[in-house]
């Protein structure tokens, strides 16, 4: 198939697929679960047409059974004597509630039974019927119409026994011959023939009006069915939609609020009393929502912060600039210039940390995690702070006891800055000559990693506030600005974005010193 065909082809269908989005977005859930629902009635309102063939199978039975009482009564009256024939006859008509009439071989009208005076067979005028037939007559034309059920022809009175198919055909058949007429009030009408043997013919008449009030009584038992439960699905339904819609209504109100800008006074319901998929929702979207302040708070009191701590520097900065156009002796000049250089270098060191503070969650969500071997980084990075040469003679040493077990999930270039913020810290803060013990142990599937200094240690109030952004504790001796005060804080968004945890603690084997643990998942072998 040429490309163009296959592009074109995907086209449609993605055009369909919207269409279709498109509709059913027009129309609110509650309308679609009562549609669902109907739709399912009207199957079982599809009853109403079944009964035409029911009436049918009743119809069938009925003209069978008329084929055999013509053909019993023909007999019995073939066998009775000629001056009891008309009491049989009238007897015969009483007990099967028929009428019965006797033809000539020519065809005449011989004996009659409603001439007798016997008045068993009456048809009822229409239009002499009250409402509710009517209506019973209206339904059964229009479920005839719709089935598009035969019509059967309209009976009429006829005298000569020629006009009757009935007896016209007994008198070449052995069989019964029965034929279905439709009378005025749209009750089926049976006729039936049977020979006498000397060319005479007896026909049976009845109005099966029996058959017509048991389609229309079954109809009427259907229809009450139908409507109660019709009623009860409509109820069910709008409850259902009732318990579905308007918590998703009080929801979408509230996301819309937050839309708004208003996060900080919308109260986003969390439903605890469903344990259902809706409740589930409602909390998930009001975790959100406080996720979301959090993070809003985060970003104002991070933009605060970023406000106060860079002017300092530039102040510092246009004091000096404004000191060299007045200051004339060159060595006075050469101090602010050096100052100059010193508040640019911070400026730009603040900034970098800045940029990498602000990106760093963005940067973890996205990151592709492999296995990483944190016992041979950490053994690298050593060497490399060692062949640079590490100030005022401070050591680093390493002991391994992971017994083997190394690798976790994560990203290498983002462990190794947790690491290298960490041996900054350490070695700002130990004295001359110290020692930096590096340990490495497994517990519980978790890699633990300390860095311990033998500095004047975190008290124990400062010891959550040096995670934050702009803490920073520093020793006495050491240069102002040196530091962002980020250094912990990104070293803490690393471990986290790692599933892991950071936290420092005092050392028990020596009266000072900081202890910073790291713990990272290990990776599944």
């Amino acid at each position: 198939m040429a490309p163009a065909t296959v592009s074109r082809r995907n086209e449609a269908e993605g055009e369909g697929r919207d269409l279709a989005l498109r509709w059913s977005g027009r129309i609110s859930l509650t309308a679609r679960i009562l549609a669902l629902n109907i739709f399912a009635l009207a199957l079982l309102a599809g009853g109403f047409f079944y009964l035409d063939s029911y009436r049918v199978r009743i119809l069938d039975n009925r003209t069978a059974q008329a084929s055999r009482e013509a053909r019993l009564i023909g007999a019995a009256i073939a066998t009775a004597p000629p001056e009891q024939r008309n009491a049989l006859t009238v007897k015969l008509a009483r007990d099967t509630g028929t009428r019965i009439r006797l033809f000539a071989p020519d065809g005449t009208q011989i004996v009659d039974t409603r001439s007798m005076g016997l008045r068993n067979f009456v048809l009822i005028d229409p239009d002499k019927q009250g409402w509710g037939l009517q209506v019973a007559r209206f339904l059964d034309a229009m479920i005839d119409t719709v089935v598009n059920a035969p019509r059967a022809p309209l009976y009429r009175e006829r005298k000569a026994g020629a006009e009757w198919p009935d007896v016209r055909t007994a008198r070449t058949t052995p069989t019964a011959p029965a034929t279905v007429w439709r009378a005025p009030d749209r009750t089926p009408v049976i006729t039936a023939a049977a020979g006498l043997g000397d060319g005479e013919v007896v026909m049976t008449t009845v109005n099966a009006r029996e058959v017509t009030q048991t389609v229309r009584l079954e109809r009427l038992r259907l229809g009450i069915v139908l409507a109660i439960v019709t009623l009860v699905s409509i109820f069910l339904s709008r409850f259902l939609a009732r318990t579905i819609v308007r918590p998703l209504r009080r929801l979408a109100r509230a996301a819309v609020r937050v839309r708004l800008g208003r996060a900080r006074e919308v109260v986003v319901p969390r439903l605890p009393s469903r344990r259902d998929e809706i409740g589930s929702l409602a909390r998930a979207v009001s975790d959100m929502s406080q996720a979301v302040r959090a993070r809003i708070d985060a970003t104002e009191a991070f933009a605060a912060d970023v406000t106060h701590e860079m002017k300092n520097p530039l102040a510092s900065l246009r004091s000096a600039v404004e000191g060299l156009t007045h200051v004339k002796d060159p060595a006075l000049q050469e101090r602010l210039l050096a100052i100059v250089r010193d508040d640019v270098h911070r400026l730009d060191r603040l900034i970098t940390d800045i940029s990498e503070a602000s990106r760093l969650d963005a940067q973890l969500s996205r990151a592709k995690f492999e296995p990483v071997d944190v016992l041979a980084m950490l053994v690298a990075l050593i060497e490399q702070r060692g062949a640079r040469g590490i100030e005022r003679g401070i050591r680093i040493r390493f002991d391994d006891r992971a017994r083997g077990q190394r690798l976790v999930m994560g990203e290498g270039a983002r462990l190794e800055r947790v690491f290298e913020n960490l041996f900054d810290n350490a070695v700002s803060f130990s004295p001359d000559g110290g020692l930096i013990a590096v340990g490495a142990t497994a517990v519980d599937g978790e890699l633990v990693l300390r860095v311990e200094d033998e500095g004047p240690g975190v008290p124990p109030e400062a010891r959550e506030a040096v995670f934050r952004r702009f803490q920073s504790i520093r020793p006495e001796s050491e240069e102002f600005g040196k530091h962002s005060g980020l250094g912990l804080a990104i070293a803490r968004t690393i471990v986290e974005g790692h599933q892991g945890s950071i936290a420092v603690e005092s050392r028990e084997d020596r009266l000072s010193g900081a202890r910073f643990i790291v713990r990272l998942p290990l990776a599944p072998s």
